[in-house]
């Protein structure tokens, strides 16, 4: 056939500059999203995560499961809430950036407390440590979080050490 290709064949479209030609390259490009789909998915994923976080604090006044419900339910929020951003970047970019050296302890840490909160709640049945791990969950997010934001995390530790002083 002309090209190399053989009659009848379905041509493949051409490499994407932004991916390596190769396989790989093509699975990437034919997952990719629209921008717009893009946006629908983090804003779907953000507002999923917002509502386990609420859903979960409503919870907290049930007697005896209420803490044990609301953290899993804080935690999976926060889950949705990070994997919402990867809509906006794509899960590797997210990947690489949440591992990049300025915020790699606030990562682990982030990962170490949503990860014990739920062994508190499901294996240990500790509602008292599943809480904890909530409160450090939520720093260990914040934290994470404003490691986005260009010197933020230098206006927060100005801030406490005026307060400690």
């Amino acid at each position: 056939g002309v090209g190399g290709r053989s009659r009848g064949a379905p041509a493949l479209p051409p490499a994407s500059p932004r991916h390596p030609p190769g396989t790989l390259g093509k699975v990437i490009d034919a997952t990719s999203l629209g921008w717009g789909t893009r946006v629908k998915g983090f804003i779907a994923c953000f507002a999923i995560g917002c509502l386990c976080s609420i859903l979960g604090s409503c919870l907290l006044w049930i007697p005896k499961k209420g803490l044990v419900l609301f953290a899993v339910f804080y935690t999976l929020g926060n889950i949705a809430s990070i994997g919402s951003t990867m809509f906006l970047m794509g899960p590797m970019k997210q990947l690489k950036r949440m591992f990049e050296p300025t915020r790699l302890i606030a990562t682990i840490v982030m990962l170490l407390c949503l990860i014990l909160t739920l062994c508190s709640a499901f294996w240990w049945r500790k509602a008292g440590l599943a809480l904890l791990f909530c409160i450090l969950q939520f720093f260990a997010m914040a934290w994470y979080s404003i490691s986005f934001i260009p010197y933020a995390r230098d206006a927060v530790k100005k801030c406490v050490s005026v307060c400690l002083s």
